[in-house]
């Protein structure tokens, strides 16, 4: 049993790669087609020549067609793969037509709605020594699901400013909740999780640096949702306090630099959703990287944390995790609280 299901993570890995590798041609056509054509017209992009958009369609194709093949579709996963197509459809409108952030935003409320009522939800913390043993969320399971999913998801958006950063950033994070998922021996989730990866590896080599098509909004946000919503599938149905420390760590850099991105913003007097051209990636090219550089250390960093995450979670050691996020917050407060040179532009 266990040989049949290795063997059919493997080849959930190898049938979303492969579809999505094939599909991104195809999908580059599609993006001249109906001007999804991303044009540099601002300091904040990285590229210089018009570059299509919608890449990441071939990301959801290459997902959601190994997911059919090798993972049995319950109400949950149908819930989150529901929503997952409100966010690639919307994500499609969004890189053609530049839709209101406002709009966007109640959106994504609603698709994150559609797996919380399906049976996705952060609904109980087990806590050690505490009266109860832990935390019942109630009522409040629903909104803070909502919100996790929600946040994760433009978390993923905002860091997609250089040539294959958000989709190796995402597929770092992939692999370490596919880990975790192997140690506890929940074969969905690592079923999950290899398709992602697979897909995202597939697209990887049109996307990376010098890169051919974005994914876009259309794959940014579609991964923030997948890999939110199989976190809460997986990780944050164990209820053990260690396992809601997990996915903070392995998704810590989209995290924290959206973190501190609205502090930046609410700090300058600026609306939280305008956008700016402070965030990590940015300030390693001003600092004299070049693109493939910054991107390598992101890379670099991400597979820390999410290395990390996969310890702690194998050691059950929640002060080592508590230490990790602290360190990490405090680093990237000291860097990106500094004045920098562009922020106002």
């Amino acid at each position: 049993m266990l040989n049949r299901e290795i063997i059919n993570i493997v080849l959930s890995f190898m049938v979303a790669f492969v579809i999505a590798f094939a599909a991104t041609p195809p999908v580059k056509k599609l993006a001249a087609k109906i001007g999804a054509i991303d044009i540099p017209k601002d300091s904040r992009r990285m590229h210089k020549k018009p570059i299509p958009l919608i890449g990441g369609l071939a990301i959801f194709y290459g997902f959601i067609a190994s997911v059919i093949f090798f993972v049995g579709i319950d109400r949950e996963l149908a819930g989150v793969l529901a929503g997952a197509v409100i966010m690639v459809v919307l994500g499609i409108f969004d890189d053609v037509y530049a839709l209101p952030a406002k709009f966007k935003l109640v959106v994504q409320v609603i698709a994150a709605s559609i797996p919380a009522l399906c049976g996705v939800r952060i609904e109980r913390i087990v806590i050690p020594f505490m009266p109860g043993g832990g935390i019942e969320f109630g009522w409040l399971a629903f909104p803070i699901t909502v919100l996790w999913i929600v946040a994760l998801t433009n978390a993923v958006n905002l860091i997609d400013g250089l040539d294959g950063l958000a989709v190796g950033v995402s597929s770092i994070a992939s692999l370490s909740i596919f880990c975790v998922a192997l140690i506890q021996g929940d074969f969905t989730i690592a079923l999950l999780t290899a398709a992602l990866v697979g897909a995202c590896f597939g697209f990887l080599p049109y996307n990376f640096n010098p890169a051919s098509i974005f994914m876009g909004d259309t794959g940014s946000t579609f991964l923030g949702f997948v890999m939110a919503s199989i976190s809460v599938m997986g990780l944050f149905k164990i209820h053990a306090i260690i396992s809601f420390a997990v996915p903070f760590i392995a998704f810590g850099l989209p995290i924290f630099d959206t973190g501190f991105a609205i502090f930046r913003r609410i700090r300058s007097g600026r609306p939280i959703m305008s956008p700016d051209r402070g965030h990590l990636h940015h300030r390693l090219v001003d600092a004299g990287f070049t693109h493939k550089q910054a991107v390598l250390i992101i890379y670099a960093i991400c597979f820390v944390l999410g290395a990390i995450a996969v310890i702690v979670f194998k050691s059950k050691q929640l002060a080592t995790a508590i230490a990790v996020v602290a360190v990490m917050g405090a680093v990237v407060f000291r860097y990106t609280g500094k004045k920098h040179h562009e922020e106002n532009k």
